[in-house]
């Protein structure tokens, strides 16, 4: 598998495609390095076609789903290029020691840049409303964006009780399924497609609770249950999952909602920062 091209397995297979799969296969076939980049209900869009199509071209390429075709998808363009010997994006194994430290600086600058370009004001006002608002607001991800979501928590607990992080999966959807109108969850994820966390964010709108989501894409089927989607402004490759670029446009985003609601509840917010910051003084040398 691994020394397969798939841009001509995808060929090779063309006349067994439904026509819209063939509309898919077109379009990855015409753009391979442009899919890496999109999920699942914009390549959908771009191909005029439904989400559970492109799903089903990907069965039909006996793969277990979108995630596998962009991985196989970006391994073949890796394997036409192999003179550049890539270890990421613009990163090349014969890179200087001075040059890496240069282009991973530009890249985590540039993923904080996009994302305050991306930034929606009013959407983010009133994600802000619902976190004021609400009773109890709880943080929920999976693999990288759990370490995110653990990270949002315990900044957050600094200043206010009203902020949980439940990690197990099978537990942040009993504890979704149980939220109220009075509760927010805020669901971080990249691609927006990730099982767990948009089972996730269907509980917690089915429980009657505002739904705020951190992600890359606009359209994916996470967003379709989100009340507010908030963009963090990182391209992250199949191949190079839980990127630190990603978490610095996430971290970025919390950091400013974390001033936001401080900004909005100081006297609360600052009386609370100095009770836990004498709870842990003893702790400390």
């Amino acid at each position: 598998m691994a020394n397969e091209n798939f841009l001509l397995k995808i060929q090779s297979l063309y006349n067994q495609f439904t026509n819209a799969e063939k509309k898919v296969a077109d379009y990855a076939l015409q753009n391979p390095k442009k899919v890496l980049f999109m999920s699942i209900t914009e390549l959908a869009e771009a191909c005029d076609v439904g989400d559970t199509s492109v799903f089903r071209f990907c069965r039909t390429m006996e793969l277990r789903g979108y995630q596998e075709f962009k991985m196989r998808l970006s391994l073949s363009i890796t394997e036409d290029n192999e003179d550049t010997e890539q270890l990421g994006k613009h990163i090349n194994s014969s890179d200087a020691f001075a040059e890496l430290a240069q282009k991973v600086l530009k890249t985590n600058l540039n993923a904080i840049n996009e994302t305050f370009n991306l930034l929606n004001l009013e959407e983010f006002s009133r994600a802000m409303d619902y976190f004021e608002n609400a009773h109890n607001v709880y943080f929920f991800g999976v693999g990288a964006s759990m370490l995110t979501a653990m990270e949002a928590m315990n900044k957050f607990l600094r200043i206010t009780p009203k902020v949980h992080c439940v990690q197990d999966s099978h537990m942040q959807a009993m504890t979704a399924s149980m939220l109220t109108d009075k509760d927010l969850a805020i669901v971080i994820s990249y691609s927006g497609s990730t099982k767990d966390t948009i089972n996730v964010a269907k509980l917690a709108k089915e429980a009657g609770a505002k739904v705020v989501t951190i992600t890359r894409f606009i359209k994916s089927p996470l967003t379709s249950f989100s009340d507010v989607t908030i963009l963090c402004g990182a391209n992250e490759s199949p191949l190079q999952g839980g990127s630190t670029s990603v978490k610095m446009g996430q971290l970025y985003l919390l950091d400013l909602m974390y001033m936001e609601y401080y900004r909005r509840s100081f006297e609360i917010s600052q009386n609370n920062n100095q009770k836990t910051s004498s709870s842990i003084l003893e702790k400390l040398y």
